[in-house]
């Protein structure tokens, strides 16, 4: 007599093997398309977050061109030159300067106190803060004509077109 139970397991064990194939390639494409951030030292990773956390002190500040002064306003480059400054780290007060400082990461590994470089044609027109990199998007704080905001630039139909690279201006001192 044949056990039941081996004869008709096949085709029902069929849904869970298809799904389970499918788990195991959505899985994989996300992984390729989507990397958390690069390995950063504890240490370093403090280092970016406390730079984030006072960035965010500044939310509000209004905009004002060519400044960066939180009195005042800042304009973009002077948000995030003033920002790193407070940190020792060396930064120029232009955004065309800016994106030749430090070194260029993969949009899929960048992480918190990268600055994230915005334009068109190859031209730099914006910078930004990363405050976090997540499959739902790169979220950055900046100085915007609406004041220093932050948002999920990928999630932006004015921002996303935009992007154009990212750099590392931190390092691991």
């Amino acid at each position: 007599m044949s056990d039941s139970s081996s004869s008709g397991s096949y085709p029902s064990r069929l849904p869970f093997l298809v799904s389970s194939l499918l788990f195991l390639l959505v899985t994989s494409v996300v992984s390729t398309s989507f990397r958390p951030a690069r390995m950063l030292s504890v240490e370093m990773m403090q280092q970016r977050e406390e730079i984030v956390r006072y960035a965010q002190t500044f939310i509000g500040t209004p905009y004002k061109y060519g400044s960066r002064n939180p009195q005042k306003g800042f304009d973009c480059s002077g948000f995030t030159s003033y920002i790193l400054s407070k940190f020792d780290v060396p930064l120029s007060a232009g955004s065309r300067v800016q994106a030749l400082q430090g070194k260029r990461v993969p949009l899929s590994e960048v992480a918190p106190g990268d600055l994230l470089f915005f334009g068109r044609k190859g031209r730099i027109r914006h910078v930004a803060l990363v405050v976090e990199n997540t499959p739902g998007g790169i979220v950055c704080i900046h100085s915007t004509r609406r004041g220093v905001v932050l948002e999920n630039v990928h999630a932006s139909s004015y921002w996303r077109p935009r992007i154009l690279f990212a750099r590392d201006v931190l390092g691991e001192h």
